[in-house]
């Protein structure tokens, strides 16, 4: 136990390669198959929703690792990587050894050290990814291909090195997963009440009318009619940096699908808009400029920006219908 977690972009063979048994049930149960919708599967999902500490053990005087040898065997695969001093969202899956996703309440504990006891437990619902046959897209391929949810804890860390331990309630027991997270000081990429960069991003106009340039998503969406420049400080933005045919961690199309079905929502409230995320489309001729200015090295990211041009909300790496509405709202209050 306490391993190293493997990164979700590592762990994509479930979204890539269980597509009629989906990630998470096994056939009968997958949201594919044509089942009933309170199949087992979603059953499990809508119960990884509603969570709290008292559903798990609390470590008592038992160290990270004790606690973590009293759970079944399972991996966690981390969907956040930049945390900084305060509060944080630790954002993850949870993977059997068939590389199945599993879904059930699940919960977080951190120490400093494995051999210490732990914090915890910090409750970690599940987030549904959550797109209406409308606003998906071919990227998101079938309803079954994609991770149905991911889990997210709030964790408030100071600077350093942690091991984490998520644990999940299945229908066998408890099963746990390890990972190891580092805490900065600091970071360069704005954070919530910070004035981000006036970035100028690509439009339909400034691509000559070449929507493909500018948007890897099948079919592409409406969120490049205005330039974030433009309206910076002017009006509620949703500024969503994903690459749906290039992400690296194949959440990159469910997030913009959730942008796109937001907006027909929120639209005559916040402008929202896709900035791309690699020259040319291309992933060996690097970032492109608005991301270089953004200080990101990762993908997707969701920047919330109120009317007054603060950052209301920020989200990294994989995040859910609920979270995603969360930051539109921050920025709208």
């Amino acid at each position: 136990m306490l391993q190293p977690a493997r990164h979700l972009a590592l762990v994509s063979v479930c979204v890539l390669g269980l597509a009629v048994a989906s990630c998470g049930g096994d056939d009968s149960d997958s949201p594919s198959s044509g089942n009933s919708r309170d199949s087992a599967f979603e059953r499990s999902v809508r119960d990884a929703q509603d969570v709290s500490a008292s559903d798990f053990p609390s470590p008592g005087r038992q160290t990270l690792r004790e606690l973590g040898s009293t759970v079944g065997a399972v991996q966690v695969g981390l969907a956040s990587s930049e945390f900084t001093s305060g509060e944080n969202r630790l954002a993850f899956g949870v993977i059997a050894r068939d590389n199945r996703f599993i879904y059930g309440k699940s919960a977080v504990y951190v120490a400093s050290t494995p051999d210490e006891v732990p914090e915890g437990p910090f409750p970690a619902p599940a987030d549904p990814l959550v797109i209406e046959p409308p606003f998906r897209s071919r990227n998101a391929a079938a309803e079954g291909d994609t991770i149905a949810a991911i889990y997210a804890a709030k964790l408030d860390l100071r600077p350093g090195r942690y091991a984490v331990l998520v644990v999940t309630k299945t229908s066998q027991g408890l099963v746990g997963g390890s990972a190891y997270i580092r805490v900065k000081r600091s970071s360069p990429i704005p954070a919530v009440g910070d004035r981000p960069p006036s970035v100028e991003t690509e439009t339909i106009a400034s691509a000559g009318g070449n929507v493909e340039a500018i948007d890897t998503r099948v079919p592409p969406d409406d969120m490049h009619e205005e330039n974030f420049a433009d309206v910076l400080g002017k009006k509620p933005v949703v500024l969503l940096f994903a690459t749906p045919a290039l992400c690296q961690t194949r959440v990159c199309g469910p997030v913009t699908d959730i942008a796109a079905q937001l907006q027909k929502e929120y639209g005559d409230r916040a402008t929202f808009i896709h900035q791309e995320v690699y020259e040319d489309n291309k992933v060996q001729n690097g970032l492109r400029e608005p991301l270089r200015q953004f200080n990101l090295r990762t993908e997707p990211w969701l920047f919330t920006v109120n009317a007054q041009g603060e950052v209301a909300a920020r989200l990294e790496g994989s995040f859910g219908t609920e979270a995603f509405r969360q930051a539109v709202e921050a920025a709208l209050d």
